[in-house]
């Protein structure tokens, strides 16, 4: 499923082509998405300028006239830029159409439906699905002390802390598995036994790895317009995710692998023993 720096390459990608511009026209096929679609959608966004796009955790957010419209792309969602003068055929999938004044086309497709198409008149930050949310994984309040303090009452893993949205937002499977490895922690690491230590090398490993990600799907930015809407992963440089039974890149044991509340979580036990 998309994670941050998807959502983050997703909101850099669409931005330049509806920012400033006016809503003209919303097609909506599919209601039934997670949540349904607000049958009055289509009339509230019409006519409305978006001002501003933006992300937080997953959520992206389009900052309107009189109000915020949030886009939360779930398992298989994604959007895509078309031009509204163009012959462009529809998918299967594509549930939604937002049509611009100036000629752009944003598409929202989910084949799960597990997405969701919200929108609120209240300050975004007063939204239920926001307001209880921790810290941004790459802001400065997200440091070794905040992760510590946040740790000393916990008795789960490290790993199911780091995934938690209270704790912190967007640090899904794949990168909590990556930021464990190059911290060198064990993912079954009970959470109040880190060392301040501890937590200055997974912070620094969560804000490196996510950087890395966030630029290597930038290269989707060039031609966002015209590409399938998904961003590229970051395949190419994990380390340990969906590698069982392979080589540790560090020191040559075998990957391990588990299940901890349905979630394959990859680790090197040479590597990662404490």
């Amino acid at each position: 499923m998309p994670e941050l720096p998807e959502v983050e390459t997703t909101c850099r990608g669409v931005s330049p082509y509806v920012q400033g511009a006016k809503i003209s026209q919303v097609i909506i096929r599919q209601f039934s998405l997670r949540w349904p679609i607000a049958n009055d959608l289509a009339k509230i966004l019409t006519e409305q300028t978006v001002h501003k796009v933006s992300r937080r955790a997953k959520y992206l957010l389009f900052q309107c006239d009189t109000g915020t419209l949030m886009i939360h792309l779930g398992m298989s969602g994604k959007l895509r830029v078309l031009d509204i003068d163009q012959d462009n055929e529809l998918a299967k999938h594509d549930h939604v159409d937002i049509e611009f004044d100036n000629g752009h086309l944003l598409r929202y497709n989910d084949p799960r439906r597990f997405g969701a198409i919200l929108w609120t008149y209240d300050p975004i930050e007063q939204h239920p699905l926001l307001r209880h949310l921790g810290p941004e994984p790459l802001i400065a309040d997200f440091d070794s002390n905040y992760l510590w303090q946040q740790s000393q009452s916990k008795r789960c893993s490290i790993k199911t802390l780091i995934m938690n949205g209270k704790i912190v937002v967007g640090v899904g499977n794949i990168y909590a598995n990556e930021a464990l490895f190059v911290a060198k922690i064990h993912p079954k690491m009970i959470a109040n036994t880190l060392t301040i230590e501890h937590c200055t090398l997974l912070v620094t490993a969560i804000k490196s790895i996510l950087k890395k990600a966030i630029t290597a799907g930038g290269t989707t930015l060039k031609d966002f317009r015209k590409s399938d809407g998904k961003p590229g992963y970051f395949a190419q440089e994990l380390k340990v995710y969906g590698k069982k039974g392979e080589i540790c890149c560090h020191c040559g044991s075998i990957i391990e692998h588990y299940k901890e509340a349905q979630r394959a979580t990859f680790y090197c036990p040479l590597c990662q023993q404490n």
